[in-house]
Order: C-alpha cells, then sequence, then structure tokens
C-alpha cells in the first residue's frame, strides 16, 4: 500500500490526522485520534514490559521535558546537533541534504563534510525538489533544538529536549541514592522531544514533535554480566559495514557467538541487540525477513557513539529499510560531559570499593515510526476486506462486544460489555448495520475478538449464556460460556516479556 493511500486509511479510521487541521494542518505535526492514541500506549506498555523489564535493577522515570542550556551545552547538542541545510536561491525553500541528495545517493550524507555535500550536488546537477532550480546553495549546518526564553525576565534561555535520554543522564546521580548503589543501572524514559526538523516529511518519520522510547544502562565495562549463554546461538540479520563497503545490501545471518567471537563486538552489546531484534520479531511481530541490524561507520554514527547498530525495518509504504529503533554504545561520554559542566563527579563506588564513571549502552525506539510500521507491515488486502492483522495485545479495540438484533439483545450485550471492563478487558459495543459488517468494521481496526449475544444466550436449555466468539485472522467462531471469556481472552492480551537477567 502507498503512504499516501495509508494515511488516507488511518485518517478516515480515526488513527491520526494532521494537527491543526482546519488550519491546513501544521508541517511534521499529528494529531492521533482514538484508534491511534490507544495503539501508541499498547506499543509504550509493550517496550515497558520488555526493555525494563529485562532486569529487576531497570526503572521507569518521567524528568522535564525543558532543559536549561547548560545541560544542551555539556551535552554537546549546542555544538553537534545539526543538519546540513541547503537552500533553493531560486523559491527560497529550505531542505535537508539528505532529502535534496536521496536519489543519487540514498545510503545518506551521514558523514560527508559541507564542502563534500556541495561538490556532490554540482557533479551530479541536482536540482531544487521544489522548483527545479539548479541555484541550490552550499550546505550550512543547522541547528534542530527548539530554543526558548526561560523565566520571568527572559534573559535565561533553555530548550525544548532533543531527545529523551538527557533526562536520565541528569537524574543518574539522584536514582544511584535511591536505588540499590549497584550496576548496572537501568533509567528508562518514555515521552515527548523535539526537533525542529529543516523539511519534515514521510509523516510519522521527520516529525517536529514526536515520541521516544529510550533505555539508558549505566554500566561499568569490566565487570557487565549478562547471560551470553542464553542468546548465544541466536541469529541475527546484520548488514556490518565491510559488507555495505562491498556493494552489498541485503544482511548476512550470523549467529550472536559468532559476532561477538569474531565480529569484535562485547558480548554485553550483542546480548542486548538479540533481546531488541526478538523484540522487533516476537512482540511488533515484524517478519524475520524484513529486518536488518545496520551497523553504522566511524564517520556516520552519531558524535556520541562507540558502536552504533540501527534496527530496520522493510517498509512497502516509504519504499525501503526504515530505522525504528537503535542500539547505541555511547561509553562515558555522557556522565563525562555531565560531570565536567556541572562541576560535580558522577562516578560511584562499587561494593569492592572501585571507583568508576559508567559507561552507558542505549536502546533507543520510535515510538510514532512504529505505528506506522505496525500499519504497513500489518494492513493487508484479503479479497474485499481489509484487516489488520495487529498482535492483539497490541490491537487499539481488543474485543468487540455485538448484539445479533439490538432489540431483543441490546441489553444482555451491554452488560457483557461492562462486566468485560471491569475485569480489565477493553472493548467496544457496536449494534449498528448488519453483522457481517460490523465484523469487517473491526478487522479493518484491528480487533481480534468479537463477541456476539444472540438467540441462544439468553433461551433456556443448555446454550444458555453462551456467546458466539469470532477470530479475526481465521474467521472461525466457537460457541462459550460468558463465565469462560476472561480466561480464554486475557493470555492472548497480555504482551511478551523476557526472562530477567
Amino acid at each position: 500500500m502507498k503512504s499516501d493511500e495509508l494515511f488516507a486509511l488511518l485518517r478516515r479510521r480515526g488513527v491520526l490526522w494532521p494537527s491543526a487541521e482546519i488550519y491546513g494542518g501544521a508541517q511534521g505535526l499529528y494529531d492521533y485520534g482514538p484508534l491511534g492514541a490507544a495503539l501508541k500506549r499498547r506499543v509504550e506498555e509493550a517496550w515497558v514490559a520488555w526493555f525494563p523489564g529485562l532486569s529487576h535493577d531497570y526503572y521507569v522515570i518521567e524528568p522535564a521535558e525543558i532543559l536549561p542550556e547548560a545541560v544542551v551545552r555539556a551535552s554537546g547538542h549546542l555544538e553537534n546537533f545539526t543538519d546540513p541545510e541547503i537552500t533553493c536561491e531560486q523559491c527560497h525553500a529550505s531542505f535537508r541534504a539528505e532529502t535534496v541528495l536521496e536519489k543519487v545517493r540514498p545510503e545518506g550524507v551521514d558523514g560527508l563534510s559541507p564542502t563534500q555535500i556541495a561538490e556532490i550536488v554540482s557533479a551530479r546537477q541536482v536540482r531544487c525538489p521544489n522548483c527545479g532550480s539548479a541555484a541550490l546553495s552550499v550546505p550550512r549546518s543547522f541547528n534542530l533544538m527548539f530554543g526558548m526564553d526561560f523565566g520571568v525576565t527572559g534573559k535565561e534561555r533553555a530548550y525544548l529536549r532533543p531527545e529523551t535520554a538527557q533526562g536520565s543522564y541528569l537524574s543518574f546521580a539522584r536514582m544511584w541514592d535511591v536505588g540499590r548503589r549497584a550496576l548496572p543501572l537501568g533509567i528508562a524514559v518514555v515521552g515527548k522531544a523535539y526537533r525542529n526538523e529543516i523539511a519534515p516529511r514521510q509523516l510519522l518519520f521527520r516529525m517536529r514533535a514526536f515520541t521516544q522510547a529510550e533505555l539508558q544502562i549505566f554500566f561499568d565495562p569490566a565487570t557487565f554480566p549478562v547471560p551470553f549463554d542464553s542468546v548465544r546461538d541466536e541469529r541475527l540479520p546484520v548488514l556490518r559495514v565491510a559488507r555495505r563497503s562491498a556493494g552489498e545490501e541485503s544482511p548476512e545471518l550470523v549467529s550472536a557467538g559468532d559476532l561477538a567471537a569474531s565480529g569484535g563486538l562485547p558480548e554485553f552489546y550483542v546480548f542486548h541487540l538479540v533481546h531488541s531484534f526478538r523484540f522487533f520479531r516476537d512482540v511488533l511481530r515484524y517478519p524475520a525477513d524484513r529486518i536488518r541490524l545496520f551497523e553504522k561507520s566511524d564517520a556516520e554514527r552519531a558524535f556520541y557513539n562507540r558502536i552504533q547498530f540501527d534496527i530496520e525495518v522493510r517498509l512497502e509504504s516509504l519504499g525501503g529499510f526504515k530505522e525504528l529503533g537503535a542500539v547505541h554504545y555511547r561509553g562515558d561520554y555522557d556522565l563525562r560531559r555531565h560531570s565536567e559542566g556541572s562541576g560535580r563527579d558522577l562516578s560511584v563506588t562499587l561494593s569492592a570499593g572501585t571507583k568508576v564513571l559508567p559507561h552507558v549502552l542505549e536502546l533507543t525506539f520510535g515510538v510514532d515510526r512504529n505505528v506506522w510500521a505496525l500499519a504497513d507491515v500489518h494492513l493487508v488486502k484479503d479479497g474485499e476486506r481489509t484487516i489488520w492483522r495487529l498482535p492483539p495485545y497490541l490491537a487499539p479495540v481488543p474485543v468487540g462486544v455485538f448484539p445479533l438484533m439490538a432489540k431483543e439483545h441490546a441489553a444482555y450485550a451491554l452488560r457483557l460489555s461492562d462486566d468485560l471492563e471491569s475485569q480489565g478487558i477493553s472493548n467496544r459495543y457496536d449494534e449498528a448495520g448488519a453483522i457481517g459488517r460490523r465484523y469487517a468494521r473491526m478487522d479493518e481496526v484491528g480487533t481480534p475478538f468479537c463477541i456476539t449475544v444472540d438467540g441462544r444466550t439468553l433461551e433456556e436449555g443448555p446454550d444458555r449464556d453462551t456467546v458466539t466468539l469470532r477470530d479475526r485472522d481465521t474467521r472461525s467462531q466457537e460457541r462459550l460460556r460468558v463465565t469462560d471469556l476472561v480466561a480464554r481472552l486475557r493470555p492472548a492480551l497480555v504482551a511478551p516479556r523476557p526472562r530477567r537477567a
């Protein structure tokens, strides 16, 4: 399904739409409707169950979204959080250099200097995507942060956080004091980040306000115990830098053991790369053959990273592999910079008496991007039907409750809907139209189970207080007692969790 067709479907069904739509929309900003908000919340809950669920010493916090200037200066974002910008001298439109060059350089411009980008523009006779002019400016660096006046006098400067990670670094010292005073210590944040994108595009993939889920694991690199044998035989679809340099774009399957032993990657890194891959494959249920772990080179990596693999999924609506998450080994960059900037030593003393400045492993996840990807991958056509084959625990509406005939069966169906809700089974009651049309509506929004109350439910005899339970994917129906519904539904509506280390 093409991106405009998919977006039209999501907008029609109340999943999402452009913000300030009645004013023509606000570029790079989107609103989530009832279905989208519910799906987004379930994705966040599944992420929290999986990643902070990796250890008893990983916690979720909610830090402030506004950062004083001293914080972003110390973190390096004032200096380095930039994108190369190209402006058309004819129509004065501005673009990310990567956007202008996407057809002649699909691998992007990470690691290229403004001079190198300008040489490519000139040599390939690249034209303005807006007006077609060849009069393009030499790229300049554009800082992506939203700045603001702060305080009553307006003389202080602050910034909307460009990533959720900084809140974890600023909270590390406090979390050390309130926790077990032991490493590893994980601090997770799920929340908004803000970037003043030069040219927002590709819908939920280049937004100016978006939701991230990030886990920062603080550890001693000399003693980071992971149960590596539990993942050693997992085969990962890896695209390493050397393979890309040879012209290959498809991943090769490599065992986690080989990636660590002969691939030069630390076991703690590969262990978490495996669990990230499993989340995308086993929880979000993206087909394994549509996932690749894309290694970034020294020049391509973010300025704070020592090792970086992006987790990419092939999306038909956007024409190829797109980054949906990543695993970053940031070394001691973050706590070292904040130690220097704040004047406070963020080193910790371990139980053995060793003093160490913790390193950071970051597991990052784009919530909005994955909402889009879940539609791209799981929304399918089956004849005349449109079915959103979401995993049941991610479905915005897990259960539909219908009376076969509104006049005769509505009272019972409404009571059943309320009873299920009181027992933690979220559902939607629907009595409008023929039963087949109601099933079709539920299929389109991803509802995995539909319950129908009919005459047999109310009549005397062995079928009294039984209902029909329909499965979305198979369309099979079974007769169940009302008292058995919760036990039948609940296991399917709980997201998988990893085995804790």
